[in-house]
């Protein structure tokens, strides 16, 4: 998922179910200029997307206990 968020930052966010932001990501990579930035947020929104599932599975362990 990490090589789509880089190549192509708007399939990132679209197959995560993310439209609008898929849309405006993909009016910036539109340029070549824009890719760059693009590829960045998608990977963070990808890494931070990760944390909170991890952080979530964390909460859910502690209240069980």
């Amino acid at each position: 998922m990490t090589l789509i968020a880089i190549f192509f930052p708007f399939v990132s966010f679209f197959l995560r179910g993310r439209i609008l932001t898929s849309i405006l990501c993909l009016i910036l990579q539109i340029t070549l200029i824009g890719w760059i930035p693009a590829a960045i947020w998608a990977v963070i929104s990808l890494q931070n997307s990760r944390a909170d599932k991890r952080n979530n599975k964390l909460i859910k362990a502690i209240k069980v206990k």
